[in-house]
C-alpha cells in the first residue's frame, strides 16, 4: 500500500473512532446505547396523557436508550398488536399503560416465552400469573378516591344530605376501577351521602361535559359531582356554567390529576379540592429498564411521590409546576 493510502486510512479510522464516541456519548453511556424499549401507550385522551407521553420520551432520550413508541387510541385491541409486534422486534424491554385491566394474558404470555421482561407503566392489570411483568411503576388508585372521600366528608360534615354524581374514567380500566372503590368505600359508612349516578366519561374533557349535561337535567340538585381526571372535571365545568350554575360554589367539585389546566380551575375555585396522581414517570421507567436488563431485582411495585391540593396550595404551587 502506498504512503498515501495508508494516511488516508489513518485519517479514516481515526474519524470512525471519534465519531462513535461522540454517538455513545449523546445524551446517555455506551452502557445503554444497545438498549431498545417498545413503548404501548393508552393513547392522548387527557392533558395528564400528553404529559406522561412528553416526560418519558424525555427521559430515554436523556438517558440515550431507544424508544419505540405507539399510540392505542384508548383500543386494547391495538395495544396488543404493538407488543406483538415489539416481540417480534425482539427488544430489550417492554413497557405499556394497560387500556383496561383484564384480558392480557396471552400477548404477556408470548413476550415471557421469548424471553422479554414487561414492565407496567401508570396503570394495573388483572392476572392470576404474577410472572407475567416485572414490575409496575404507578399510583394507587384506591388510595386516590379514598383521599376524595376523606376530603368530602369533611367539607359536608354539617349537611344533612349530599347527592353526589360520579364521572367516571373508562370503564374497566384501573383507575375508574380504584378511584371509585376508594370513593365509595370511604362515604360507605356515612348515610348523608347518596350516589345519584355513575357514568363514563372516557377521560376526556367533551365526556365529562356531556355526562355533566345529560345529569343536570336528570339531578338539577346534585351537590357534588366527584370526576375522576382534571379534564372531566373540567368539562363538567362547562356544562355547569352553561346551565347557569356556580361550579365550586353551588356545585362543589372534586378532581383527579393536578394536571396545569385543573390547578387554575382550583386556583380560580371553580374546582374544589384535587388528588394529584404523577404522570412524571420517566425516570424511574429509565432506571428500572437498566436494572431489568442488567439482571438486577427491582420492587414489585413502586409508587411516585404525589399530594393533595386545595385553592391555597394549587395558587402557591402554580409558578412552579412542571405539568
Amino acid at each position: 500500500m502506498s504512503r498515501r493510502r495508508l494516511i488516508g486510512a489513518a485519517i479514516a479510522a481515526c474519524a470512525t473512532i471519534l465519531l462513535a464516541g461522540c454517538q455513545a456519548g449523546h445524551g446517555g453511556s455506551p452502557g445503554t446505547s444497545h438498549l431498545v424499549v417498545g413503548f404501548a401507550q393508552v393513547g392522548a385522551e387527557s392533558s395528564w396523557r400528553t404529559a406522561n407521553t412528553k416526560d418519558i420520551e424525555s427521559a430515554f432520550q436523556h438517558a440515550g436508550i431507544t424508544l419505540r413508541f405507539s399510540d392505542a387510541e384508548q383500543q386494547q385491541a391495538n395495544q396488543i398488536a404493538a407488543i406483538r409486534s415489539y416481540i417480534q422486534q425482539r427488544v430489550s424491554v417492554i413497557a405499556f399503560s394497560p387500556v383496561v385491566e383484564s384480558g392480557w394474558d396471552t400477548v404477556l404470555q408470548e413476550a415471557k416465552a421469548a424471553g422479554i421482561p414487561v414492565i407496567l407503566t401508570d396503570r394495573a392489570i388483572s392476572t392470576d400469573d404474577p410472572s407475567l411483568y416485572v414490575t409496575r411503576l404507578g399510583s394507587d388508585f384506591t388510595k386516590e378516591g379514598e383521599k376524595a372521600g376523606v376530603w368530602a366528608k369533611k367539607e359536608f360534615a354539617a349537611a344533612s344530605s349530599v347527592k353526589v354524581l360520579e364521572i367516571e374514567g373508562t370503564t374497566g380500566s384501573a383507575p375508574a376501577i380504584g378511584r371509585t372503590k376508594g370513593f365509595e368505600k370511604e362515604i360507605g359508612d356515612d348515610s348523608k351521602f347518596s350516589i345519584v349516578d355513575s357514568q363514563d366519561g372516557g377521560f376526556t374533557r367533551a365526556g365529562g361535559e356531556q355526562v355533566m349535561e345529560a345529569q343536570l337535567k336528570a339531578h338539577p340538585d346534585v351537590d357534588l359531582v366527584y370526576a375522576q381526571n382534571d379534564d372531566m372535571a373540567l368539562g363538567a365545568i362547562q356544562a355547569i356554567e352553561g346551565a347557569g350554575e356556580r361550579p365550586g360554589k353551588q356545585i362543589k367539585v372534586i378532581s383527579v390529576d393536578a394536571t396545569h389546566d385543573g390547578m387554575e380551575a382550583l386556583a380560580q375555585g371553580k374546582i374544589n379540592f384535587i388528588v394529584e396522581c404523577n404522570p412524571l414517570l420517566g425516570d424511574e421507567l429509565v432506571k428500572l429498564v437498566k436494572k431489568v436488563t442488567a439482571g438486577k431485582s427491582v420492587p414489585r411495585r413502586i409508587e411516585p411521590p404525589e399530594r393533595t391540593f386545595t385553592q391555597e396550595q394549587a395558587i402557591a404551587a402554580l409558578p412552579t409546576r412542571k405539568y
